[in-house]
């Protein structure tokens, strides 16, 4: 039996962390040759609710430093659309590595390293620290994923597994992030495996992993526990099911169990406080609310609209940007592959075109009738920084409005950023 252990946080994070590795023989038995910690943390974004949370984040550092630890590392490699600076300096994860003395690692910032798929037979780029410390040095270097608990409105869950796909770098991303998604993510966990993960649940979210804080009553779900173990792929289907979804629900977990490296059968695992599994156990939705501006129309291709890409990709900025930065206008979503020429007959005002299936059907036709200055685009399968500069135009949203701190702060960061070599694909509200 493999074991998944679930742990009350009402008695502290310091006492509930060391509980859990504690369990499974303590952290100088975790730690390995190097006495390096790597930690991956889920910082995709600095809007609340979002991120791994920092205190748990500062728990897990002191408490391997501790137990000896030489050096410990945070790191991350933000969604698109930001940078990983920034992120860090706003959600107060550099604060942690600032007074706990750990090292904050901005992946966006390394060069670039090919690492092969084996199931999409396809390279993507990652950075060269990861292919050092996690690939290369992979004996020497306890690496632990810590991820937030969350739903996920293109991939069910977030957890563990899915945590990773932070491993690569920001324009690897915009390929199949399609109906390949799921694949993709499993291939990571194929070439790279945490030693173990520890699931942030101090709160739960639920309809999707980005929600607008004007549904936050709705969409954040305290349940106060952690959820961990050294076995990934058992503890992401232990999570899951906490959070109601089954394996058969989840595409990129059944995936990554065809590899074989973990367990994935529930009968085979043992949950270690059961009866905090039992008593807080969720019945969440995986998708969008769908509250979206009364101005927009959304069409969508009737060959093929990908949920996992311009779909929800699309759907789930058009949510928190009208709800929560007060976006309004009038303007018309293309999406996705067989769009009917009736459905674009009447077009005539702003049009953002969502992915490179409806931008190659629509997009030279469209541009000569309306011509380019009323279109964006977003191309590839989920470019979010495409997709944020098009909606935030066509929503009359002054670019300041989406970073929460001085202006000129946000100016010194990236700079700093672009001097230490950020590759992120950031969006036209902040690129040099």
């Amino acid at each position: 039996m493999v074991q998944v252990r679930f742990e009350d946080t009402s008695g502290g994070l310091d006492a509930a962390v060391a509980s859990m590795f504690e369990a499974f023989g303590g952290g100088r038995g975790l730690l390995k040759s190097s006495r390096d910690v790597f930690l991956k943390v889920n910082g995709i974004d600095f809007k609340p609710h979002v991120y791994t949370s920092p205190e748990v984040v500062a728990a897990v550092v002191r408490y391997f430093q501790r137990q000896g630890a030489r050096h410990v590392y945070v790191m991350e490699n933000s969604t698109q659309g930001n940078f990983t600076r920034l992120v860090f300096d706003i959600c107060g994860m550099k604060k942690v590595c600032d007074d706990t003395g750990a090292v904050p690692v901005y992946l966006d910032e390394t060069a670039e390293i090919p690492m092969f798929l084996p199931g999409l037979e396809s390279f993507v780029q990652i950075p060269d620290f990861i292919h050092e410390h996690l690939i290369r040095r992979r004996r020497e270097n306890l690496y632990i994923s810590i991820p937030k608990l969350k739903t996920h409105s293109m991939t069910t869950v977030t957890l563990g597994i899915k945590n990773q796909f932070g491993l690569i770098h920001q324009k690897s991303r915009i390929a199949d992030h399609n109906f390949k998604l799921h694949q993709k993510i499993a291939d990571i966990y194929a070439n790279i495996r945490p030693d173990f993960t520890l699931i942030d649940g101090v709160e739960a979210t639920n309809y999707g992993h980005y929600p607008a804080l004007a549904q936050e009553k709705l969409c954040v779900i305290p349940v106060n526990v952690l959820i961990g173990g050294p076995d990934p792929l058992a503890v992401d289907v232990a999570a899951a099911k906490f959070l109601g979804f089954s394996l058969s629900e989840v595409e990129h977990l059944k995936l990554a169990a065809k590899y074989g490296f973990g367990e994935s059968r529930m009968a085979k695992i043992e949950i270690q406080g059961s009866d905090i599994f039992d008593s807080r156990r969720q019945k969440l939705s995986w998708d969008l609310l769908e509250k979206f501006p009364a101005g927009v129309r959304i069409i969508r291709g009737r060959t093929m609209c990908c949920t996992e890409g311009c779909r929800r990709n699309t759907e789930a900025v058009l949510e928190v940007f009208g709800q929560d930065y007060e976006g309004k206008g009038s303007f018309t979503i293309l999406m996705g592959k067989g769009i009917a020429g009736s459905d674009v007959a009447g077009l005539s005002g702003p049009v953002h075109i969502a992915g490179d299936c409806a931008i190659s059907e629509w997009y030279p036709e469209l541009s000569r009738k309306l011509g380019k200055s009323k279109i964006t685009v977003s191309p590839g399968c989920n470019n979010l920084a495409k997709t944020i500069d098009g909606i935030t135009r066509w929503l009359h949203i002054h670019p300041l409005k989406l970073v929460p701190i001085n202006p000129l702060k946000s100016l010194a960061l990236l700079i700093q950023a672009k001097l230490h070599g950020s590759k992120a694909n950031i969006t036209q509200v902040v690129k040099l």
